[in-house]
């Protein structure tokens, strides 16, 4: 009779124990901490995947660019300068027009094209518009044999910088037009390069964001370009004022 005694003692032990593990605990139970301070340390522990991460999608898009902008040398061998050019900025879905017709040659919403545009490997390119694109430095050599070029936009061009515009020196025989507004990389410096473009007429240089005094740059492109009508607008503070402070300090300098 011992041993079943025991075992009874032991099973009665052990559902004591359970109900006291199962028993709630008097003291109040730790909050979870908030969300932003879980976010903080989980970007804390995945720092380094994080930081592996953005290098990898700059890498990948530093690497698209590049593709992008290649020189197009195997159309301009077998093409001509002029199919190549056009090639390019449609790759870009740009558009432009030939000289001496009035058809627009642009790409769809899905990025598709005519492939008419090889019917005119005699005609130069006349107005070209790569707004919006991807156009940089490098791309820029597919249109440098371009000098019936009269019209060129450039506006909301990210990769559109200071090393760009020293390379619109090319165009200074023809070019007439150049918008280049909304181009978050161009300062103050970049403009001094458009004194080379003794033909243009129109300049928009509205809304660039890395020029703190678009008054006295506004006098500084009229210096350089006195035939040129500049248009700057999408700036903050008064343009009038800023411009005739800045004609007081050219005239007391001289």
């Amino acid at each position: 009779m011992a041993a079943p005694l025991v075992s009874l003692q032991r099973c009665c032990t052990r559902a004591a124990l359970l109900l006291v593990a199962r028993r709630p605990c008097s003291s109040s139970p730790v909050a979870p901490p908030p969300p932003y301070r879980r976010l903080l340390l989980y970007l804390t522990q995945r720092f380094y995947d994080i930081e592996m991460l953005f290098s990898w999608t700059s890498s990948l898009r530093n690497r698209r660019l590049r593709k992008r902008n290649a020189y197009f040398g195997y159309t301009l061998r077998f093409y001509g300068p002029n199919v190549a050019a056009a090639y390019y900025i449609l790759s870009l879905k740009g558009g432009f027009r030939y000289a001496g017709q009035t058809e627009w040659f642009r790409t769809d919403q899905r990025g598709n094209f005519s492939w008419d545009f090889i019917n005119h490997k005699d005609s130069p390119l006349e107005e070209v518009d790569m707004s919006h694109t991807d156009i940089n430095y490098t791309g820029l050599g597919n249109l440098e044999g371009q000098r019936s070029l009269r019209s060129l936009s450039l506006r909301g061009c990210t990769e559109v910088d200071d090393w760009f515009l020293s390379r619109l020196h090319v165009f200074q025989d023809s070019l007439e037009e150049l918008d280049i507004s909304h181009c978050p990389g161009i300062t103050t410096g970049g403009l001094v390069a458009l004194r080379n473009l003794k033909g243009l007429r129109r300049l928009d240089v509205s809304s660039l964001s890395r020029i703190s005094t678009p008054g006295l740059v506004i006098i500084l492109l009229e210096e350089m370009l006195p035939h040129c009508q500049i248009t700057a607008t999408g700036y903050d503070h008064s343009l009038a004022q800023e411009e005739e402070e800045g004609r007081e300090q050219m005239e007391g300098q001289r």
